[in-house]
């Protein structure tokens, strides 16, 4: 299994972040950051460089994280954004660029067979493991994944 990816955390339930953070760290991989809106995301340095940004929707402050998506895409282009909401309704059909996402409420099984699959897509040039239960993917991220581009 691949290892060490930079993961970013947008999340703005403090204790549902640190989940996250403890599943991405059992999985063998280092949170780069934890934000809890889009101010906080518009502070990170550029230099910060994440692979793979799990993304709430409904963010502190008011903001989104559909807002997020796009920034996050924009300033790091290869960094695969899922989204982690229990209104999956609200992700609109291009997912703002994402690449996905998990419904809230998720299973811990569940998040750490995803984050292992996300992993291999970006490692792993043609992922051959079947996508998990618990991650849907966007359109383009299903074709990246079909043409070996994650």
């Amino acid at each position: 299994m691949p290892s060490d990816l930079r993961v970013l955390i947008v999340e703005d339930e403090m204790l549902l972040a640190m989940d996250i953070e403890a599943l991405v760290e059992d999985c063998g991989h280092q949170v780069s950051a934890q934000v809890a809106s889009l101010d906080e995301f518009e502070e990170l340095p550029s230099e910060l460089e994440p692979q793979l940004a799990f993304v709430d929707v409904h963010l502190a402050q008011g903001s989104s994280g559909l807002d997020v998506c796009r920034r996050t895409t924009a300033r790091w282009p290869r960094c695969l954004v899922v989204f982690l909401t229990a209104n999956v309704s609200k992700i609109p059909a291009d997912y703002c660029g994402g690449h996905g996402v998990i419904a809230k409420p998720f299973s811990q099984s569940g998040m750490v067979t995803a984050i292992d699959f996300l992993a291999d897509a970006i490692s792993c040039p043609g992922v051959t493991k079947p996508r998990p239960a618990a991650l849907t993917a966007s359109p383009k991220f299903e074709q990246m994944l079909q043409v070996g581009q994650a």
